[in-house]
């Protein structure tokens, strides 16, 4: 359980390191994440903080959220996010966390949203190796083979990996280096790739 802000993902640029090397690196952005509750295990059965990222007109807010808000006594926020913590009691609704949390050269674990990639068979989808390209193969050079026997239950497992919709699921890219930190421009960058295409919302957390 380690603590983290929320960000946006800006695109992707070549690092030249102390000693020269290029390293494909991610910029993030990342303003202020504001805490807008404070969770304990004894009021709601576990230790967490509630996180609100992004400006949002008051009008496009559900009457639900208003009051959450206003009970916080915080701007409405476009996006609400738990972070697991283990001392709950170390932070205050409306406290501010920003980038100045991490340090250069600090790994963090960053979550988000992949890239949707629509229908994909399972070749693309599962990295299947398809059917023989001759011998006498007729139209089964991409499918996926036998998906169980009709002798046995008569019917197919749930489970079993088939063609369907590819990406757009929760992905952690775990410790990824911190190559700099922009505290006057919310500005963090990272050595690596993380998921989710520009603008995407992510989590950014300590590595524990």
């Amino acid at each position: 359980m380690a603590v983290g802000i929320l960000g946006e993902k800006l695109g992707m640029i070549t690092w030249f390191d102390a000693e020269g090397r290029a390293l494909a690196a991610t910029v993030l952005y990342a303003e202020p994440s504001v805490v807008t509750q404070v969770k304990s295990v004894e009021t709601d059965g576990y230790n967490a903080i509630q996180l609100g990222y992004g400006k949002v007109k008051e009008k496009n807010v559900t009457k639900p959220l208003q009051g959450h808000f206003n009970k916080a006594g915080v701007a409405p926020k476009r996006v609400l996010r738990e972070f697991r913590v283990e001392n709950p009691q170390e932070f205050k609704v409306g406290q501010e966390l920003s980038v100045t949390l991490f340090q250069e050269g600090e790994l963090v674990h960053i979550s988000g949203i992949s890239k949707g990639k629509g229908f994909a068979g399972v070749m693309k989808r599962h990295d299947f190796l398809g059917g023989p390209d001759s011998h006498g193969m007729s139209k089964w050079h991409r499918r996926p083979g036998s998906i169980g026997s009709i002798r046995a239950t008569g019917r197919t497992f749930k489970g079993w990996r088939m063609a369907g919709h590819m990406g757009h699921e929760r992905v952690t890219v775990r410790n990824l280096k911190i190559l700099k930190v922009y505290p006057e421009k919310n500005v963090l960058i990272v050595q690596g790739a993380v998921p989710g295409p520009r603008n995407g919302i992510l989590e950014i957390r300590k590595a524990a």
